[in-house]
């Protein structure tokens, strides 16, 4: 992108990070409106935005006291890219995905955390994956891609104990809690 150029910014905040690998860590939250998926139980608000520069988002996300950022969506990486990563970058961010891995990365994030809907996809590395678990077959998902860090996340905490026991009879797989919605932050 030119630095002239905006992207479509649905909020920005921060919080402690509330699911997988990262769960407890403090981080800023970049939220990207827009999505290449229509995923029933999404809670982002895909049509509502602001539109931002690179040098806009981090000086927002920089006002901020952590260095670890979790760029979302809808699907971060339909605008997330280099010359915004760089941006970032030299305000010392760590930068952590949340994508439907649809799309490649690119080089500059530094942490990948993939939450598969449906095929096909095009992510060129995963480093955590996180499936919103609905009783489907997860075992052939997870075949896709290369990470051992798996992760089955109960969807909008309607299929807890499902969850609990399809993980207890697969101990390969660990359980993701949405704890944000727990403990009542954002």
């Amino acid at each position: 992108m030119k630095e002239t150029d905006t992207y479509r910014v649905n909020e920005i905040f921060y919080s402690l990070q509330g699911e997988g690998r990262y769960t407890g860590t403090p981080a800023v939250f970049l939220r990207f409106a827009g999505c290449n998926r229509a995923c029933a139980f999404c809670d982002t608000d895909h049509h509502g935005f602001t539109a931002m520069t690179g040098e806009e988002i981090a000086d927002a996300c920089a006002a901020y006291p952590a260095r670890h950022l979790v760029v979302t969506g809808g699907e971060p990486l339909l605008q997330l890219d280099s010359a915004l990563l760089r941006l970032l970058k030299a305000r010392g961010f760590y930068v952590q995905i949340e994508t439907n891995g649809t799309l490649p990365a690119p080089p500059e994030v530094d942490w990948v955390t993939c939450s598969p809907k449906d095929a096909p996809w095009g992510i060129n590395r995963v480093d955590e994956l996180k499936i919103v678990y609905q009783g489907q077959d997860v075992e052939e998902t997870a075949s896709h891609f290369d990470t051992t860090l798996l992760y089955l996340q109960p969807c909008s905490g309607l299929n807890t104990a499902e969850t609990v026991e399809y993980i207890l009879a697969h101990p390969r797989w660990k359980l993701s809690l949405q704890t944000h919605k727990l403990i009542d932050i954002q």
